[in-house]
C-alpha cells in the first residue's frame, strides 16, 4: 500500500510503501465538538462547547475548512493528545452571497453557471438565477452549490 503520511508533531509529510507483513503503531484520536469564534490574522479561535476552553488553530492546519467557517458554528476538531489535527466541518453550510454578475434569461442555454463570492470569500460556481443578497447551500466535502436556502 502506497500513503502519504502526516507527522503529527511537526506537520511533514512523508510518502511510503508499506507491505502485508509490516506493523505501523495505532495513534488514539480524541474528537471534540467546538465553536468557532473569531479569526485573528492566520490563527483561529474555537471554544469547547462544553468546558468553554478555547484553542487557536493555524491557518495552515486547516486551510481547506477556512472558506466555510462562519462565528457560532459549530465544528469537530480532531486531537492528539493536545494537539489540534484536524477540523470536521458539517455536511452543508450556509452563507450569504457578497458578489455575483446579474443573471441572464439565456444563461441556461450558454453559460449554466457563474462565479459568486461568498461572505467568507469564498467562491463558488452558481447557476444563473441566483443573486447577490441571497442565502445558499454549500456542500462542504464537494465545495459545491447544493441548492437556496428557505
Amino acid at each position: 500500500v502506497q500513503t502519504k503520511l502526516r507527522n503529527v508533531k511537526t506537520g511533514t509529510q512523508t510518502e511510503n510503501r508499506f507491505r502485508s507483513e509490516d506493523r505501523v503503531e495505532r495513534v488514539v484520536l480524541s474528537q471534540t465538538m467546538m465553536q468557532f469564534l473569531y479569526q485573528d490574522g492566520d490563527d483561529f479561535h474555537f471554544m469547547n462547547t462544553e468546558t468553554y476552553d478555547q484553542i487557536t488553530i493555524p491557518r495552515d492546519l486547516i486551510e481547506d475548512q477556512v472558506g466555510f467557517l462562519t462565528p457560532n458554528m459549530e465544528v469537530q476538531v480532531e486531537f492528539y493528545e493536545t494537539t489540534p489535527l484536524n477540523v470536521t466541518l458539517p455536511k452543508t453550510v450556509d452563507l450569504k452571497v457578497v458578489q455575483t454578475d446579474p443573471g441572464m434569461r439565456n444563461a441556461a442555454v450558454t453559460h449554466p453557471l457563474k462565479p459568486a463570492t461568498l461572505e467568507t470569500g469564498l467562491v463558488v460556481q452558481v447557476p444563473h438565477f441566483v443573486n447577490e443578497g441571497e442565502t445558499i447551500t454549500i456542500n462542504t466535502e464537494t465545495k459545491e452549490y447544493a441548492g437556496r436556502t428557505k
